[in-house]
Order: C-alpha cells, then sequence, then structure tokens
C-alpha cells in the first residue's frame, strides 16, 4: 500500500492555487526524519543538496535534500521526479550501483544512500592529475562502470548522466559505485527528451539539433549511456578532461553531432583504442551492449600483470555533487560562435581508424578468450 502525503513544506505553497500531487510510494521505502540526522554539505547541484548524516545515530549515510533555488518551482513535476528517483533506485540493488537506505516525503524530499567515501570519480582524477591513474586501476574502475551498466540496462532503464561525478569511489579505492537516477528513466520506442544529460557526455543522437515536428520526441535507446562510457573510459586512462580545447561546453554537441570530433585517442594503449572507438561510434547500433565490453574488460585484465602496484591517494575532501554544474538543458551556440583551440596534429589518426574497422573480430576472438 503507498504512502499517500500531500506535500506542503514552504510557504509559497497554495493548496487552493495547485492540486497537491499525491505520492504512491511504498510504506517500505519511507524513513521517519527523526531516524536522519543531516550533518555537514559534501555536495550542490542545481536542485538538491547533498549532506553526510547518521541513520539512527548509527549508520553513516548520505542525505540528498530536494532543495530548488526558488520555493516556487516547487510543483507536482519535481515531486513526480523525485517519486521516479525513489522507485528507480530502490529496484537498483547491485555491488557497483549506491545503496539505497529510504527516503522522507514530509516535511522536506530526501533520498538517504549509503555514504560512499572516497567521494566522486571527477574528484578523485583531479586530486590525481598529475598522472595518469594505473592502467590496473583505471580498467577496473571501468569495469566497475560497465557492470553496473550492465544491471541497469537489464532492467530495461536508461541512466542519461553517466559521467564522473555520478560515480563514487569507495574508501578503500578499489571500486566505484553508480549514482544519481535523477534524470533516468525508462526505456521506451515513444520517443525520449531530448538534450537530456551533460553536454560533454551526451550522446550525438541524444543533442543532435536536427529539426522535429510539432509534438515529435528524439528517438534514440540506451546505446546514448554506451557513448557516456566511452568518453569515462577515455577520461580514466588518459586522467584528462574531455574535449578540453573547447572554449565552452554549449560547443561540444554541435561539434560531436554534426563534425563527429571526439577526444584524441594519441598515447592510449593499442589494446583500449578499438574499445573507446567502438562505444562512441556515431552510429548507436555500431556500439556493443555492456554484457560485451564487460567480458572484454575482464579479460584484458586477466592479460595485464596482477602484481602491478595501485598508488593512489586520498582526495583532499570527501565531496560529490549529485549535478553537473552544466547539466541543464540549454540552447546551444550556433556553429559561429563555437570557437575552438587549435588542436594539436593527429600523428596516429590513420592507426586509430585501421584498428577500429577490425575490432568486432577481435572482440569476438576476446569475448570466447577462455
Amino acid at each position: 500500500m503507498g504512502a499517500r502525503m500531500i506535500f506542503r513544506n514552504y510557504p509559497s505553497y497554495n493548496e487552493s492555487d495547485v492540486e497537491p500531487f499525491q505520492f504512491n510510494i511504498s510504506k517500505d521505502l519511507l524513513l521517519h526524519r527523526s531516524d536522519v540526522l543531516v550533518g555537514e554539505m559534501i555536495g550542490e547541484g542545481a536542485y538538491s543538496i547533498v549532506y553526510k548524516g547518521l541513520l539512527r545515530n548509527r549508520f553513516p549515510v548520505a542525505v540528498k535534500i530536494m532543495e530548488p533555488s526558488m520555493p516556487s518551482s516547487v510543483n507536482k513535476a519535481n515531486e513526480k521526479l523525485f517519486q521516479k528517483e525513489v522507485l528507480l533506485l530502490s529496484k537498483m540493488k547491485h555491488d557497483n550501483i549506491v545503496k539505497f537506505v529510504g527516503a522522507c516525503i514530509e516535511p522536506e524530499l530526501m533520498i538517504v544512500t549509503e555514504l560512499v567515501e572516497g567521494g566522486n570519480l571527477q574528484r578523485f582524477m583531479t586530486n590525481s592529475r598529475r598522472d595518469p591513474l594505473d592502467l590496473n586501476m583505471a580498467l577496473s574502475f571501468a569495469l566497475d562502470i560497465s557492470r553496473a551498466m550492465e544491471f541497469v540496462h537489464s532492467n530495461g532503464i536508461i541512466h542519461r548522466d553517466l559521467n564522473p561525478r555520478n560515480l563514487l569511489v569507495t574508501g578503500d579505492l578499489k571500486h566505484v559505485k553508480l549514482a544519481d537516477f535523477g534524470i533516468a528513466r525508462e526505456e521506451t520506442r515513444g520517443g525520449m527528451t531530448s538534450e537530456v544529460g551533460t553536454y560533454r557526455w551526451m550522446a550525438p543522437e541524444v543533442c543532435s539539433r536536427e529539426p522535429l515536428r510539432v509534438g515529435e520526441k528524439k528517438e534514440y535507446d540506451h546505446k546514448a549511456d554506451v557513448y557516456s562510457f566511452a568518453i569515462v573510459l577515455w577520461e580514466l586512462v588518459t586522467n584528462k578532461e574531455p574535449f578540453a580545447n573547447v572554449i565552452s561546453s554549449l560547443c561540444v554537441p554541435y561539434l560531436v553531432s554534426k563534425v563527429g570530433r571526439r577526444p584524441s585517442l594519441e598515447n592510449i594503449p593499442d589494446e583500449i583504442v578499438p574499445i573507446i572507438g567502438s562505444c562512441w561510434a556515431q552510429d548507436p547500433d555500431a556500439r556493443p551492449e555492456f554484457k560485451e565490453i564487460s567480458v572484454l574488460l575482464t579479460n584484458l585484465l586477466r592479460s595485464l600483470s596482477s602484481n602491478s602496484s595501485v598508488d593512489a591517494t586520498l582526495p583532499d575532501e570527501e565531496t560529490y555533487d549529485d549535478e553537473m554544474e552544466d547539466s541543464e538543458t540549454r540552447p546551444l551556440l550556433q556553429e559561429y560562435r563555437c570557437k575552438v583551440k587549435k588542436p594539436k596534429e593527429k600523428k596516429k589518426k590513420k592507426k586509430v581508424m585501421k584498428m577500429r574497422l577490425p575490432f568486432f573480430k577481435k572482440f569476438k576472438a576476446w569475448l570466447y578468450k577462455p
């Protein structure tokens, strides 16, 4: 039986003006507000703030409180999004997905999850930016992400915002967990919302500016997450910011969808180049499934020396933001406004292209390797 409660926390709420939203969240998923002690702020996004907390004064947790910039923006749409995230996250039970603990709907909208002590992956890499991550660590993190996404897709869900700020590093620095299902949704054939996600990780079919008819929606599927994964894998291996030579992130969608621009594959190990290249292919159908990616990464890790040491330091602050600073949907700049720094000469372009073509033949060999 679902709990039926009316959100009326903000003084601007006028019950006579707006029809109250009735939550349909099982009581088994709800916590009493008195059970959650909220501590220091550890992250802030456009629509929420994340705090450290204690559950029943014993268990460390992360507390995400919906905190709109203006009270008047608290409406049925926000409440529906909150309910959707709670219901999705409560179903995502996997070792590489942040564990859902519970939710509160009065006096404020709150999602409580396990506290992942290592902070987000973006901060972790920033604090290690002087040198690329150990290759074993980079591929191990990538495998964790792939397994999490494999589980998400097997449940018919598209995450739609896979990027380092939504990936959390465990306190022992050995694993990564997927978080933030705020804009995730079930995959449907009836069309999807356009330009949802974060520009530097957004697939070309999602950010394409092709004109649509009135009422028409974008046609894309779970392969959009595979493209985002390719950008994350590139970051793990290079420890660089994607599209760093692009002055504004608003220009990235045009370069990705129209020009076919991708980050440079120069100085990336030959074994990884075809994986990244296939995952960020312009044609979604040419991208592999996460089930295949997981097998490939597992075999690649087996082929590496198991004696390599992992030397990483804990980030200075255990913090993570639940939203990207440029995650909001905004009109794209016109082509003439997108100024790009002159890229370095691509020495490995021919080699990279040659490696992409026979990728799937090599992939099958890896896939069925004992």
